[in-house]
């Protein structure tokens, strides 16, 4: 199946270091386990479901989900190392812009002898935190990403120049069954349906190789038959 790639936090998936921590522990032949950060409807499994770790290569994982007979190969970003999603921080909230002090105007008390001029006081700038903070980025909005669980299977037929035949088939990465043997003439259907010309001739070439050799079986046990009545016919004979 082909691995599938979407981007994620780092606190929610698989970091270098818990690829380290996963591929020690198949070294030294404990079980490592991880979990799906989402639900595959198409198997039965919801999120937060547990996986046997069985390789790992550079980033991508085959595991063995519970309950699903098979192998499925994931990324290090479609799983994480707990059941449950770690916590998300909360968005801090954006403070409220302070109301502008008014201007003050000092009045001063004029002397009898010498008027004096109004002093206006001026009010300091506005410090950097009375100042109306940026509005706070939006986080990016997520897709779905729909997963299909597929493998690869591989049929092989062997046969000898005994005319004994067998098939075996192996699904994705897991091992190969046994193999079970199987009549001549239905390999010799199946390989003329493929319409492979190479496969063809090497099953008709070791086919005519098991006929030719049991011809000459049955015309050596005729000789031996005939010798042997030769031989009894003389016994008989007064």
């Amino acid at each position: 199946m082909p691995p599938r790639r979407r981007s994620a936090p780092a606190s929610e998936s698989l970091t270098s270091d818990d690829l380290a921590t996963l591929t020690t522990a198949l070294a030294t032949g404990k079980r490592a386990t991880v979990y799906l950060r989402e639900g595959m409807s198409g198997l039965g499994l919801a999120e937060g479901a547990s996986a046997r770790v069985v390789s790992i290569d550079g980033t991508t994982l085959t595991v063995s989900p519970t309950g699903v007979d098979d192998e499925l190969p994931f990324e290090a970003d479609e799983l994480r190392m707990s059941k449950t999603p770690p916590p998300k921080p909360e968005p801090t909230k954006p403070k409220r812009p302070g109301k502008p002090k008014p201007a003050q105007v000092a009045v001063p008390v004029q002397s009898p002898h010498r008027p004096r001029a109004a002093q206006t006081s001026v009010p300091p700038n506005p410090s950097p935190s009375d100042a109306p903070p940026k509005p706070a980025a939006k986080p990016a909005t997520k897709r779905a990403a729909t997963k299909k669980a597929t493998a690869s299977v591989s049929v092989t037929i062997f046969g000898t120049a005994d005319n004994e035949w067998s098939v075996s088939l192996v699904r994705g990465a897991r091992k190969p069954q046994r193999s079970r043997p199987v009549a001549p003439e239905a390999v010799d259907a199946a390989v003329r349906s493929l319409g492979d010309d190479s496969a063809r001739e090497a099953v008709t070439t070791l086919l005519n190789a098991a006929r030719e050799e049991a011809q000459r079986r049955v015309e050596q046990l005729s000789r031996e038959l005939d010798e042997a009545r030769q031989a009894l016919a003389a016994l008989d004979t007064p």
